[in-house]
């Protein structure tokens, strides 16, 4: 599989599944070229076989590598980035959740989550967007809800782009992230205003912003419920002083994106 495969995959299941709305805004941005997707992220568990290390290898063998590593203390998340050596090629953004700095009650949620996953199913590229590996009542969604989003959200919906991004550099109708989100708000997008609507500075070499997650239906193992699923951000990389494009993530603005998934 090349790079461009597993992306179209992930995309797929993206629009189909987690975010909806995504195609309305791609058509909303798309000018005389192909959009260029800046990075999509990933999230997981930190409990074997679930951690970071199995949703990069992947990429790592498409010839990815590891750039930039990331911590969120509120959260209780760390994360790495991943770019290959393509510039063209989007960046990869997977966070995994420090478990055992949660409570018991969630402990014991996830621990039986990832005894349902067949390890053998991990050896199949096509596990980065097969949803869900295990069972989940919504009593016990609601429980993670009450703790963790980003416990809740994954345990929800399992593997699968949390979100894409538009390249803001490459757009000519818009320069600035900000027109990019009034655009959007015209045709009746909400954006993520946590840490205010555009997260990041040119001093911090990147901008970013996002719209808050489409509402989609899950099914549990008790009824269907719609919860939020993905969404889309935008980003605009400033220069470093050799002239070239700024490619990691700031981990302050990365924050306030997470919350894009947050149930409102």
């Amino acid at each position: 599989m090349t790079p461009s495969a597993l992306f179209q995959c992930l995309w797929n299941d993206y629009i189909q599944r987690l975010c909806p709305a995504a195609e309305k805004v791609h058509h909303l941005l798309q000018e005389d070229e192909a959009l260029i997707n800046d990075h999509i992220a990933l999230r997981t568990f930190n409990i074997a076989p679930l951690g970071i290390e199995t949703l990069a290898k992947p990429f790592l063998a498409l010839g990815y590598v590891a750039c930039g590593d990331y911590l969120f203390e509120s959260k209780k998340l760390v994360a790495k980035h991943y770019e290959h050596p393509d510039p063209k090629q989007p960046k990869v953004f997977i966070s995994e959740l420090k478990v055992e700095e949660c409570s018991a009650e969630l402990q014991s949620i996830v621990a039986k989550l990832v005894a349902q996953v067949e390890t053998t199913r991990l050896d199949h590229v096509d596990f980065l967007y097969a949803g869900r590996l295990w069972d989940l009542s919504f009593a016990d969604y609601q429980i993670l809800a009450k703790e963790s989003e980003y416990a809740a959200w994954l345990a929800a919906h399992g593997y699968g782009a949390n979100h894409f991004t538009v390249s803001v550099n490459q757009l000519k109708a818009f320069n600035e992230v900000k027109a990019v989100n009034d655009h959007l708000r015209q045709a009746g997008f909400t954006i993520n205003e946590n840490g205010g609507e555009v997260k990041g500075t040119p001093e911090v070499l990147l901008e970013q912003s996002s719209t808050m997650a489409d509402k989609v239906p899950v099914s549990f193992n008790d009824g269907v419920e719609v919860i939020p699923g993905g969404f889309y951000e935008f980003a605009k990389r400033y220069p470093m002083a050799n002239g070239q494009l700024y490619s990691g993530f700031v981990a302050a603005s990365a924050d306030k994106i997470f919350e894009s998934t947050d149930l409102r």
